[in-house]
């Protein structure tokens, strides 16, 4: 991810004080700079590795764990795939949290959104 494309991502997640991100997979660079000033959970489904100052949790957004996501402000993922849009909303609603998401390449929203343009990528943020 180039550099000014993470950037602005730590920007547009910045105003969030309690971050749960969906999906970390081996991207870890957006949570280790969020969490020098922040509280960051990582989740996947597989075990991951995560940079200091980040907990990890295993948790399938299909099948979650409301505890993992229950006192975030907002919960965000990169690349997050279609069939996961609707879980990850779903999630966010019941636990009051923001849900705001990029995709992969040309794949549009599944849920309804607001667009946020960032440099290099396109911040899909979920209406409540």
């Amino acid at each position: 991810m180039k550099s000014t494309t993470r950037e602005a991502l730590v920007a547009a997640l910045d105003p969030y004080e309690r971050l749960v991100e969906i999906g970390v997979g081996r991207r870890t660079d957006v949570a280790a700079a969020l969490a020098a000033d922040k509280r960051v959970v990582a989740t996947d489904v597989h075990f991951r590795t995560v940079p200091d100052g980040v907990s990890f949790v295993r948790d399938d957004v299909t099948d979650p764990d409301r505890a993992v996501y229950a006192d975030a402000d907002a919960i965000y993922a990169l690349n997050l795939p279609p069939e996961l849009h609707r879980p990850a909303w779903k999630i966010a609603r019941r636990v009051g949290a923001d849900l705001l998401f990029t995709t992969l390449g040309g794949d549009g929203p599944a849920v309804p959104v607001s667009r946020r343009t960032l440099p290099g990528e396109t911040l899909f943020v979920a209406e409540r």
